[in-house]
Parts: C-alpha cells; structure tokens; sequence
C-alpha cells in the first residue's frame, strides 16, 4: 500500500497529520464494521431464529437511516464535518453495544436503526475527509489507500473474531462490546482532525450547504441509485445463501471474509490510481461488466465453493465504485457542495435500498433465491449505460466554473511575479 511513502508526498504538516488520523479512523472503523457483520448473520439466524424474508425486512429497516441521511447531515449542518464523524461514531458504538440486549426481530430493530445512522453518515463524511487532503488529481489514490486501510482493519478484526469463535462458539454478545470499543477509538481518532481543502489548513470552517441536489451532479446520483439497488440485494442474501443454503458455519464466512480483506487490500490502492490516471468512465464500467458475471454465476450455479469464489471477488470489488462516483462528483461540483452532495448520494442509494430487499424478500416466499440475483444483473446493465455518459470535464457545474475561474484569477498574478522574477 505505500502508506509511509504516500504520507510523505502529501503536501502540508496538517494533511500529514490528518492523513494518519483518517488511517486510524479508517483502522478502527473496520475493524468495528467487521467485528459486527462477521457475526450477525449468524446471530440473526443462530440466536434470534430469523427467516428468508426476515433477513430482507431486516435490511430495509437498517437502510432507513440511509435514506434520511440528507435530512440527519441537513440537521448538523453548522457541526464540522470531523466532530460530526466522532459523534456519529460513538452512536455506531452505542447501538453496536446494545445488540447484546435483544431477544427477537423487534428488539434487535431500534439497535439496528442506532448503528446505521452512524454508519451511513461516517460512510459518506470519511469520504469528504480523505477528499480534502489532497487536490482532485489524487483523490482516487487518496481514497484507495482509505480503502485498503479499512479493509487492513477489517481483516485484523476477521482473524480476532475467528479465534474468538475457536475457543467459544456461542461468543455473540461479547464480539458486539468489542465492535462497540473499536468505534470508540475511531471517534476518538477523528475528533481532532484539521479543517483541511486541497490538503491546506484553513482557519474558518465553511458552513455547509443545508441540502444540495443539483441537476449538473445526476450522473452521480445516477451511479448511486442505482449501485444501491444492485448491492443491497447481493448483501442482503449473498451471506443469507452461504449461510443457509450451503450451511456454512461462523469459523468458515470467517475464513472467506479475511480473504477478501487481504486481497481488497492489494487491490484498492492500485484500483484508486487508475482511477486518477485513465477517468472514472472505463473503470466504472469494467466493475459492472464484472458485477454482471459475478451475480448470474451466483444465481446459476449450484456450488459452495464457487458461491464462495464469487461472494469474494463481489465483496472485493464493490465499495470501488464508491471510490469512483466520489472521485467523479469531486471535479463536477463546488468545493462546499462536495459533503452535502455526498450524503445525498447515499441517500439515493438507500431510497432504491429500502425498496428492494423488501421486494425481494417477498418473492423468495414463491421463488428460489436465484431470482434476486438476477434481477441485480439487470441493475448493472443499466449502470454501465450510464457510466458511458461520464465526461467530468464537460459537466462540470457553472458554479464550478466560476470557482476554478476565480482560483485561477488569484493564482494568475502570483504565478507572473515568479515568471518575472
């Protein structure tokens, strides 16, 4: 990953400095996210006796935060965006904490919908964080290595959670306190980081725009509605089938999990430069072609081990494509716009994300689990048609226009006296 010596190419002491807590918030975070879904599909199965169509409402009800997420960030919207991570990070904490209180689906649901209201927020502030160390031509590079960071912490929380397993196999509600007191040390980590844009510190805090939906940036909302709908059923019943259908134990969705998580880890940086060096158009599209085949193999071939093979290649490649409609909204949209923008992105994404688990959870009553899956295939194609649209360049906004104008108009003169000199 090149850490230490990406560290060193960043500009200024404050986007160092913030570049090492974003690593230990990403850490941590991870590890958190990690420790809690290694085990809940388990927990919800094992412990709480949940069923097909339960799994499916029970993601609808944990995508609602998502959903509201524009109105959660409108909300705050005078709070920094890092105090605003820490916040949100103790609430991940609290509800992670509170999963060892609940009996049943409906005392399981008030814990799920506390976690995810910190979770969907942190999703789409760690992004606005990592985006404002460096300038736009290195933000995919920036946000791979956020990537591969949360993944290293994830899969330090895979190997935790496996011996843990080994040694106590019915270890449920102590492995949701350690999810909870990873989430501590994230907040903790992010509280202090600096007020940061093109990696300069800035002394005054922009205030953010209360809510941003602007007809420039719906490529972008496009992408996440769509990548929404497609994720949300391969996550809702991906683990469902492995778990269920094949029958695979906690000690072995462990064992796959860390492999995804070592090969994310080599992946996601090499996938953020090639986003900064060849656009977000031809990698985007290659991820969906990818999806396409990933999903219709999931749905028509009856096998464990190639249910497992596709279940990693799916898992490492998807949070890709948030790095790369991050990265494409980041040269459209004005500098203040970029967080609001953001969380209304997710927001989208979860719009088509409550819908379809529920849908699809209501057909599995009447049709095997294949059918999501390949309903998720049409969803991809569709994506592909849009990122055949993407031209950052020429769709820019005019408010974008005018300000990279104007930054250029207060570096035009500074640039003269150096040519003079």
């Amino acid at each position: 990953m090149d850490l230490l010596g990406f560290r060193r190419s960043l500009e200024t002491p404050e986007a160092r400095r913030g570049f090492v807590l974003l690593m230990i918030m990403s850490a941590a975070f991870g590890m958190a996210l990690s420790v809690q879904d290694n085990v809940v599909s388990n927990y919800f199965g094992d412990v709480l006796g949940l069923e097909g169509p339960q799994f499916g409402y029970i993601t609808a009800i944990r995508e609602v935060p998502g959903f509201l997420l524009i109105f959660l960030t409108a909300l705050f919207y005078k709070m920094s965006i890092p105090r605003l991570t820490a916040m949100m990070l103790l609430l991940l904490a609290g509800g992670m904490m509170l999963f060892t209180f609940s009996s049943s689906f409906w005392t399981v649901a008030p814990w799920v919908v506390i976690t995810s209201m910190g979770y969907h927020t942190v999703l789409q502030t760690q992004y606005a964080l990592g985006l404002s160390l460096t300038t736009e031509q290195r933000a995919g590079a920036v946000l791979g290595r956020l990537t591969a960071v949360h993944n290293g912490g994830a899969l330090v929380a895979m190997g935790v959670v496996f011996l843990i397993f080994t040694v106590a196999p019915d270890a449920f509600r102590p492995t949701f306190v350690l999810a909870g007191l990873m989430a501590l040390i994230a907040a903790a980590a992010v509280f202090r980081f600096p007020n940061l844009h093109d990696g300069v510190q800035e002394e005054v805090v922009a205030e953010r725009p209360k809510l941003v939906i602007r007809k420039p940036y719906r490529y972008y909302y496009y992408l996440h509605l769509l990548d929404g709908a497609r994720m949300q059923i391969f996550f809702s019943f991906g683990l469902y089938v492995l778990v269920v259908i094949y029958g695979m134990s906690v000690r072995e969705i462990s064992l796959l999990l860390v492999a995804t998580k070592l090969l994310a880890m080599v992946t996601g940086p090499w996938i953020g430069n090639m986003i900064d060096r060849h656009g977000e158009k031809p990698l985007l599209g290659a991820l969906n072609f990818i999806y396409i085949a990933a999903l219709a193999g999931y749905a028509l071939i009856d096998n464990v081990y190639v249910a497992s093979f596709i279940f990693l290649v799916y898992s490492v490649i998807f949070p890709l494509s948030s790095v790369g409609s991050a990265t494409y909204l980041r040269k459209v949209a004005v500098r203040d716009e970029i967080a609001p923008s953001l969380a209304m992105g997710v927001t989208l994404s979860h719009a088509a994300a409550i819908v379809v688990p529920v849908t699809t959870g209501y057909i599995l009553n009447y049709v095997g689990y294949q059918v999501p899956f390949l309903i998720a295939c049409v969803i991809a194609s569709f994506t592909i048609l849009v990122t055949r649209r993407l031209d950052p360049a020429s769709q820019r906004s005019p408010a974008r226009i005018e300000e990279d104008r104007r930054i250029s108009e207060r570096l035009a003169p500074a640039s003269g006296v150096a040519d003079g000199d």
